[in-house]
C-alpha cells in the first residue's frame, strides 16, 4: 500500500529527527466541532513545542497520508459521514477513492508503514463489557502486537473492561508499562483498578523500553500508560453516574458494535453536563507532550547510537 508521507516528516526521519503520529478518528468522531479542529490544531502544535514533528494520520480521497495539512484537518473535521477506519479498512478505502479516520490500529499500521516511532492518542480500544458474548474486542489490541509504534494512551475508556484489556494484551505479546504508577489508568479517572507490572520513570527510560523491544520482539508495539493527576480526574461519582446512564442507554437503544464508543461518550458528555468533554481534551494534551518528550529523547539515543 502506497502511503503519501508529508515532505517535512520525510526530512526528519531522513535525520533520525522525533515524529509523533496522531489519529483522525478524534477528530471526525471524538469530538463535537469546533472542538475537534481546534483540539487537532493545538495537539500538533504541542508537539512542535516539544521539539518533534506532528503527523496526523488520515486518509483522504483513497490516498493513505502520513502529515495531514490544514485543509484536510478541516475536512476531517467538517465532513459529514467520514467513515472510522481501523487497520482491516484501509484497502477498502483505498481502493474505493474514499476519505477515511483512522483508529488507533489503522493510525499504528500507518505510522508504522512510515518508521514513525511514537503515537499519542487519548484512551487505547480494548475488550467491552459483556465481550464474552458479543465477542467486541477492539483491533487496536491486535494492531499492536504487529506495529512497533509505542502508544501513549490514557489505558482503556472508561466505558471498557479493564482487567480483560490487560489479559488480552498479555496473550498478545503486548507490554504495558505505567508512566510514574503502577495502576493501569481509567481514562477519565486516575486509575482503573488494575495493577502493572512495570513502570518508567522518566522519558529516558521509556525510550530505552522502546529501543530494547526492537531486540526482544521486533515488530512488536508497546503501550505507555499515562494517567491524568486526581486533581484533573472526573469526579468518581458523577462518572460512575453517567457510565450506568450509559450502559442502560445502550441496552435500551439496542446500540451495537463500532457505534458503541461514539454512543457512550455522546451520553457522557450529556450526563457531565461537558465536563467529560473537558477532561477528554486535557487528557489528549498531556499524552500529546509526554509523546513528543520520548520521541526527542529516543532521537537522541539513536543518534548517539549511530555515531559510537
Amino acid at each position: 500500500m502506497h502511503v503519501e508521507t508529508r515532505a517535512e516528516i520525510t526530512e526528519a526521519l531522513g535525520r533520525r529527527g522525533a515524529v509523533v503520529a496522531l489519529e483522525s478518528t478524534l477528530i471526525s468522531h471524538g469530538l463535537p466541532h469546533p472542538d475537534n479542529l481546534e483540539l487537532a490544531r493545538e495537539a500538533e502544535e504541542l508537539v512542535r513545542q516539544q521539539g518533534a514533528f506532528p503527523a496526523t494520520v488520515g486518509v483522504i480521497a483513497g490516498v493513505s497520508k502520513v502529515g495531514l495539512d490544514d485543509a484536510d484537518l478541516k475536512l476531517m473535521a467538517t465532513a459529514e459521514g467520514i467513515p472510522k477506519l481501523s487497520a482491516r479498512d484501509l484497502a477498502l478505502a483505498v481502493a474505493k477513492g474514499s476519505h477515511g479516520a483512522t483508529t488507533v490500529a489503522a493510525t499504528a499500521h500507518l505510522a508504522a508503514m512510515a518508521g514513525i516511532k511514537l503515537f499519542a492518542t487519548g484512551g487505547l480500544g480494548g475488550v467491552h463489557r459483556g465481550a464474552r458474548d458479543s465477542w467486541d474486542v477492539s483491533a487496536d489490541l491486535a494492531a499492536l502486537a504487529q506495529a512497533p509504534v509505542a502508544v501513549v494512551c490514557s489505558g482503556v475508556k472508561s466505558i471498557l473492561d479493564a482487567p480483560a484489556t490487560l489479559e488480552q494484551l498479555e496473550t498478545l505479546g503486548v507490554p504495558v508499562v505505567g508512566y510514574r504508577t503502577l495502576r493501569f489508568p481509567g481514562f477519565y479517572l486516575t486509575e482503573s483498578g488494575s495493577p502493572l507490572d512495570w513502570s518508567v520513570e522518566s522519558e529516558e527510560e521509556a525510550a530505552r523500553v522502546i529501543l530494547a523491544l526492537r531486540e526482544t520482539a521486533p515488530g512488536c508495539g508497546l503501550v505507555i500508560s499515562n494517567p491524568l493527576p486526581k486533581s484533573e480526574q472526573l469526579d468518581p461519582a458523577l462518572h460512575d453516574r453517567a457510565l450506568r446512564a450509559g450502559l442502560e442507554g445502550l441496552e435500551r437503544d439496542g446500540v451495537r458494535g463500532k457505534e458503541v464508543t461514539p454512543y457512550l461518550l455522546e451520553r457522557f458528555r450529556e450526563e457531565t453536563g461537558g465536563k467529560s468533554l473537558e477532561v477528554n481534551k486535557e487528557i489528549i494534551r498531556r499524552n500529546v507532550r509526554l509523546a513528543a518528550r520520548i520521541a526527542v529523547t529516543l532521537a537522541k539515543l539513536e543518534r548517539e547510537a549511530t555515531r559510537a
